[in-house]
């Protein structure tokens, strides 16, 4: 069969398979569900709802979700938008569907007494939905059942409204890369549609509609999927429908002058081999203040589903964070982060609020919110945002002005009169920027140009960052302990202590009144442990030596003060019973006693910041022996809120502009990575500069002698070893625990090297070759004995596949004169599988030092991502296709081929 040539097509395989698919069978669930209910004209079972709830998250959440993240790891903005967006949506449908299956009652008689009411112990509202439900039922017999329980259904719209508008979006974006998807998103747009028209009407056309058109995604899916496998396979498109656009993107053009000013600022491309995920943020940013608007303005009155809803897309929002941090983009991975604890405090604090608050008499919920301030902390970081966007265009300025906004109408100092009204007229102005900001994110990333205007930037890069310097002195290269780039995470762990803290505030009394108390509980655990988890992860990956150890234990630190502090008087905890966490509270002084070392060797914010909780532990120490000193305990959470604003905003400030423009202050002791630098025995494996020749030679014997090291390119920095040596080749797949069926390729160092070997290549892939190398493209071509002649030697079935090698020739001076030197080089990007690529020979030291021979160091790469790969397998036949997409975008590879053809006729 023909293909499977070059890589394995399974390792480049098309996710949209598993997208498709997973919207087909969960429109199937879904369909069966709805005939079902339209013929018999009642609901379906409580059981059967929550197993189909279990599986509608399964399928069309779970699946989903897998095949959204490996779209962003093929450079596909659209599909990862779209499927991780989706996922959101099936699993809150899910969601619901469970909910309704728990909450249907056993009988269809509803009529409920006013004594058996009075006599349950149930919310307000929730009685008094209950008892509208039983009226309707009463008086309409015929009406079917899923009225019986308005709260859930009104819910349900308040989520399906945000999806219906942007599946629109998506449908249409859509039409500009192939001709299926738009019939699948468009045919779910009108699902939506009649769903939520089938929970406000009671009749059962809406579900019949409904049904037919999740016929149609099923069909459309099975077709798409089949056209994506078969492709798949092939590496060709067979079947029609992808390849081939509605209409061109280009179509939409617009003469707005905000592409010339565009160039003027930082709107530097981070080309990386990740999707940009700014359309999936605006995305998240879109459905959770819908929902919440709906519930401001009174049309949901219990929000217990409303924050599941919100929960889920929250999720999606925070792996928006995630996938902005692997594309070394700070700002976007600090504001995606910062939304999602703010959209997940908000849905928890208001699911508190009238589920288990409501009950309590007005007076009592009002002292609660009033000693909420942890809002104050929102409205600081946002103003933060909004200032370091200035820089931006201006749809990102106005969204962060608005976001402003939003926290400001949330301040609990607000009367309850007016709160919900300013509330839910923020989340509309909000919701609005940010479905703009979807369409636009998606059409501008689609095309690769502002197509669709955002605006100018207000101010120039280079004025913005003079003007946040202009109070401090520039740093000294040793005032800070790691580059901008590592910084990355760390503004989303300042955010979340400070919110945290600042949310554990109370009053200086200890008198706490019972709202207050179920109040912190979202606050302190949502920003304090849940988010911290995500950012603890981040700083895994950042490669740093103790990353992750401190938010790791500030983590376990607020979800212990939630559980002791404020869950505790709830569950009247008994003073003996306080006796365990009076041991664990010392366990923490001694642990975070370690943690100001571990901080001592970092900066001086960071030490402040371990040294001030460490007196914070105190005082919770003393709480747990009823001892506690309520203005001393104040006065350090309030010290803890200011150090994290202050370090919040500097971590913000200089990843986003990648240079140290505000200081963090030195380290109070010079640690390790100072030693090493002074100390070469010190580091984990030889390093040599390569600015020197003797360095060049240095690594040429180590990898001569079969080393394996880490080396510069014209991209990222790679590892090495020589084709001489089959045996540390095969060592470069344990050393970064790469999976055997990955081949790894060669580097030479000119075309003229690969002319000597007399590889016999036709006349088009001559010239395509001459046009492309040397640079950052990777060229598949047929193994042959002409690379024995090459030098491959001994290596020949170590490299690249059965049949194809893939060859580099890197537009790098050190890395040419390095083949000079030792020959054809098989190399592999310098990181662990899975990890981001290595862009500082520092990066290639902290994580692989230990596994390999010796470093050829040469500062920053180039490039913050690997080359693009080319098939030339197929070039005979006028045809090429990209493998990955890398540095060098696809469109440009695809116009020098044809150019080249052009030529050659």
């Amino acid at each position: 069969m023909a293909t499977l040539d070059g890589f394995p097509a399974s390792f480049y395989g098309e996710p949209g398979v598993l997208g498709m698919l997973a919207n087909g069978i969960s429109a199937f669930l879904v369909l069966l569900q709805n005939f079902n209910t339209a013929r018999t004209g009642v609901t379906a079972e409580g059981v059967e709802n929550i197993l189909a709830g279990v599986h509608l998250i399964l399928i069309g959440g779970v699946c989903q979700l897998i095949a959204g993240l490996l779209s962003f790891r093929k450079y596909d903005h659209l599909s990862g938008t779209a499927f991780i967006g989706y996922a959101a949506l099936w699993g809150s449908y899910g969601a619901t569907r469970i909910f309704l299956g728990a909450s249907q009652p056993k009988t269809t008689n509803l009529t409920l007494s006013h004594d058996l009411m009075s006599n349950m112990t149930l919310p307000t509202t929730l009685i008094t939905n209950l008892s509208l439900s039983a009226e309707v039922w009463n008086s309409t017999s015929q009406s079917p059942d899923w009225l019986s329980l308005l709260p859930i259904p009104q819910s349900a719209i308040a989520g399906l409204v945000p999806y219906i508008l942007l599946s629109f979006l998506l449908a249409f974006c859509s039409a500009t890369v192939n001709i299926i998807m738009p019939f699948v998103f468009g045919a779910i747009t009108l699902t939506l549609l009649f769903e939520a028209v089938a929970v406000g009407v009671s009749s059962a056309w809406p579900l019949v509609v409904s049904g037919v058109l999740e016929l149609l995604i099923l069909l459309f899916a099975v077709y798409g999927s089949a056209a994506l496998l078969v492709k798949g396979l092939a590496q060709r498109y067979v079947l029609k429908g992808f390849g081939t656009p509605l209409f061109n993107v280009l179509l939409l053009g617009t003469n707005s002058p905000a592409a010339g000013a565009q160039s003027l600022g930082q709107e530097k491309k981070k080309n990386t081999k990740y999707a940009e995920p700014q359309a999936l943020f605006f995305f998240c940013d879109t459905v959770s203040p819908f929902i919440l608007l709906f519930y401001s303005f009174g049309y949901v009155k219990s929000f217990s589903l409303g924050a599941v809803w919100v929960s889920i897309i929250s999720a999606a929002q925070l792996l928006s964070s995630y996938y902005a941090h692997l594309r070394q983009d700070g700002y976007l991975a600090t504001k995606a982060g910062l939304h999602a604890t703010y959209w997940l405090t908000k849905a928890w604090e208001e699911f508190v609020m009238s589920a288990v608050i409501v009950s309590e008499p007005d007076g009592e919920v009002a002292t609660g919110r009033q000693a909420m301030v942890g809002d104050w902390f929102f409205v600081a970081v946002a103003l933060l945002l909004l200032v370091v966007s200035l820089s931006n265009d201006a749809l990102e300025v106005t969204h962060n002005a608005l976001f402003l906004l939003l926290s400001v109408s949330t301040v609990p100092q607000i009367p309850l009169q007016g709160y919900y009204v300013f509330f839910g007229v923020s989340c509309s102005l909000f919701a609005s920027a940010s479905l703009y900001g979807t369409f636009c994110r998606l059409i501008n990333t689609i095309a690769e140009k502002s197509l669709i205007p955002v605006g100018p930037q207000p101010v120039s890069s280079d004025r913005l960052r003079s003007i946040l310097s202009c109070c401090s002195s520039p740093p000294s290269s040793s005032s800070s302990s790691s580059s901008p780039t590592s910084q990355i995470p760390d503004a989303l762990f300042y955010l979340t202590n400070g919110v945290a803290a600042l949310s554990a505030l109370h009053a200086a009394s200890s008198s706490q009144s019972v709202s207050f108390l179920r109040l912190s509980v979202p606050w302190v655990l949502v920003s304090g442990a849940v988010v911290q988890g995500f950012v603890s992860r981040l700083q895994v990956r950042g490669g740093q030596r103790f990353g992750s150890v401190i938010p790791s234990f500030y983590l376990a630190v607020w979800a212990t003060w939630t559980w002791f502090r404020f869950t505790g008087p709830m569950l009247q905890i008994s003073p003996v019973g306080s006796y365990g966490f009076t041991a664990g509270a010392i366990a923490f002084l001694v642990i975070n006693a370690f943690l100001m070392l571990i901080a001592a060797y970092g900066n001086l914010v960071l030490l402040s910041l371990t040294v001030v909780m460490e007196a914070v532990l105190v005082c919770f120490l003393l709480s747990t022996l009823q001892h506690l000193p309520y203005q001393l305990e104040i006065a350090m959470l309030a010290v803890f809120s200011v150090i994290c604003l202050y370090g919040t905003l500097a971590s913000l400030v200089n990843c986003t502009f990648s240079q140290s423009v505000l200081p963090l202050g030195p380290p109070l002791v010079k640690g390790v990575k100072q030693q090493q630098q002074k100390s070469s025995p010190a580091l984990p494996c030889p390093v040599a500069d390569s600015r020197l020749t003797s360095g060049l030679l240095k690594i040429s014997r180590l990898l001569d002698d079969g080393g394996v090291c880490g080396i510069p390119t014209d991209t990222v920095y790679a590892l090495a070893a020589s084709c001489k040596n089959p045996q540390a080749i095969e060592s470069i797949y344990n050393i970064k625990d790469r999976p055997a069926e990955k081949p790894v390729c060669i580097c030479i160092s000119s075309v003229e090297q690969l002319v000597a070997a007399k590889p016999p290549f036709s006349s088009l892939l001559w010239e395509f070759m001459r046009n492309v190398y040397p640079g950052g493209i990777s060229c598949i071509v047929s193994k042959g004995d002409w690379l024995l002649r090459l030098g491959v030697g001994a290596a020949y079935d170590r490299v690249g596949t059965k049949d194809s090698i893939m060859i580099r020739v890197p537009d790098h001076t050190v890395t040419g004169h390095l083949c000079d030197i030792t020959g054809p080089l098989a190399i592999t990007s310098a990181n662990p599988s899975g990890e981001p690529d290595s862009t500082h020979h520092d990066m290639v030291i902290s994580r692989l030092g230990h596994k390999i021979q010796g470093v050829l160091c040469d500062g920053d790469s180039n490039e913050v991502v690997a080359s693009t790969v080319v098939n030339c397998l197929k070039i005979d036949e006028g045809t090429i296709s990209i493998v990955r997409e890398g540095c060098v975008p696809a469109v440009k590879v695809r116009q020098i081929f044809e150019r080249v053809k052009t030529s050659m006729l």
